[in-house]
């Protein structure tokens, strides 16, 4: 008996959203994606009961705009497990160790219930360093019923309470995947970043307040010739982290508009003619998610073993709880530009600075391209699923026969290649968004998943709106 036939059982009954029998219409879809984001909001700012005074230190500090949760809430992982959970899966999908159709009901059931299990495993191995090594999550004591808890046991009860959360931003996506606009993951992402971005050009410290501030005198720049001009660009103006953010914008929308259009035809419609188009950004951005938690877990492991062991100096150095010295502070990623400019306060040398930039650069370029090919063949969207789908629809490419293996041919020319080069270009993209520095100190990672999923969002919402208004073209898509 294989692995499916034992864990058949299991998989099968694990809870999940049910789907909607019929259309849904749009705006009931607009509703319950309000909704779930209200809910969000409202679970990021429900802190957990029991916390210390303080609440420790955040070991995803800089990850949190792409991780999507926040530190001493309920959400504390994020989607983190979620993430983690769709590497390992693409992983042993990628490498055929599950034996799993995608095509067939049954697989699709059994794979569901499988990263329902993972998110799960991934949630406690996640939760349980931060509660129990202790520094992250310190417990205090709490009163229940009369009955005084003392830390250990509260600790418990901290760790109950994250368990809870990933469970139930696990089916918050689930709801949106299937009752809403979107993706759960996207939108989250999405309300996080929007929301350190605002913060970052009005908030109390943001750049309008700061300009404010040097206008009216009451910040002291120094001569323009002379250090001013540094603090202008670098300093309290800011005005290199708004031109990056501007710039980010910019390049993601050109690039969402550059493709290649390949030619169909409808084989038994005369006139009936569409095009099928490979963007430059094929793959999406959304692997820039598998790459950072991949980078954001070998931080966390290095946090781990930094609290619980006397780590040696050529694993890592350690100082204000990040990385110094050492194997992790070489395979930490720039967030920022205070990270590697060496002439404004960085105490490492030169060579150990370009040397962390050259491993973050390759580790983004070479991961952002291995990750998008997983992505574009997990996700049905490589040469010969998409073979599939122009075939099934009925159209053709003109002057060649109705083949599926004629159309993936075709197919083979462009796909592969430029998801290649879309993912590499995302990630050279990120890494010099880190380095320059972005509004709100957001990462350039989650800006340009913001950018991304935006852009997106809105092709997504347009579509809906046209199958509304001609119903028509919801039997013609499916």
């Amino acid at each position: 008996m294989g692995w499916k036939e034992a864990a058949e059982p299991v998989l099968t009954r694990m809870p999940s959203v049910e789907r909607p029998e019929g259309h849904v219409p749009f705006k009931r879809k607009l509703g319950w994606t309000a909704g779930v984001l209200v809910l969000y909001f409202f679970l990021t700012n429900v802190q957990l009961y029991g916390l210390a005074t303080g609440g420790g230190g955040d070991i995803y500090q800089q990850f949190r705009s792409i991780l999507a949760g926040s530190q001493g809430s309920v959400l504390q992982v994020g989607i983190g497990p979620i993430v983690t959970a769709s590497i390992v899966l693409q992983l042993l999908g990628g490498a055929n160790l599950l034996g799993l159709d995608t095509d067939d009901p049954r697989d699709q059931i059994l794979y569901q219930g499988l990263q329902k299990v993972l998110v799960l495993v991934m949630t406690v191995l996640t939760a349980a360093p931060m509660v129990f090594t202790g520094g992250f999550l310190p417990a205090g004591t709490i009163n229940l019923g009369g009955t005084s808890l003392g830390p250990g046991a509260v600790q418990w009860v901290i760790f109950g309470q994250i368990i809870v959360g990933g469970i139930l931003i696990l089916f918050m996506d689930e709801i949106i995947s299937k009752w809403g606009v979107g993706s759960g993951i996207g939108l989250f992402i999405i309300a996080g970043v929007s929301q350190r971005l605002m913060g970052g050009l009005i908030g109390s410290n943001g750049l309008l307040m700061s300009w404010y501030d040097i206008a009216v005198g009451e910040t002291a720049i120094g001569p323009i010739a002379g250090q001013g001009l540094y603090a202008l660009i670098l300093g309290e103006g800011q005005l290199l982290a708004l031109l990056t953010t501007l710039l980010i914008f910019a390049i993601v929308v050109y690039a969402e508009s550059v493709r290649v259009e390949i030619p169909l035809s409808h084989a038994r419609v005369k006139g009936a003619r569409g095009r099928f188009p490979v963007k430059l950004i094929y793959a999406s951005v959304l692997p820039m998610i598998l790459v950072r938690a991949l980078q954001a877990n070998l931080q966390f492991l290095g946090q781990i073993l930094q609290s619980t062991m006397e780590m040696p100096s050529w694993l890592g150095v350690y100082a204000d709880g990040q990385p110094v010295g050492g194997l992790f502070y070489y395979i930490a990623p720039i967030q920022r530009p205070e990270d590697w400019m060496w002439w404004s306060g960085v105490t490492q040398e030169t060579w150990q600075v370009l040397i962390r930039i050259g491993i973050d650069l390759t580790f983004m370029i070479v991961g952002g391209a291995i990750f998008a090919i997983f992505w574009v063949e997990t996700t049905d969207m490589g040469p010969e699923a998409t073979a599939k789908q122009i075939q099934n629809s009925g159209m053709q490419i003109p002057g060649f026969r109705q083949n599926i293996g004629v159309i993936e041919k075709v197919m083979e020319r462009y796909i592969p290649q430029v998801t290649v080069i879309g993912g590499a270009l995302v990630g050279l993209l990120a890494v010099m968004a880190n380095m320059l520095g972005t509004i709100g100190g957001v990462s350039g990672t989650g800006l340009l998943l913001t950018v991304s999923i935006t852009y997106k969002l809105y092709e997504e919402i347009a579509e809906e709106q046209l199958m509304e208004m001609h119903p028509m073209m919801r039997q013609m898509f499916g």
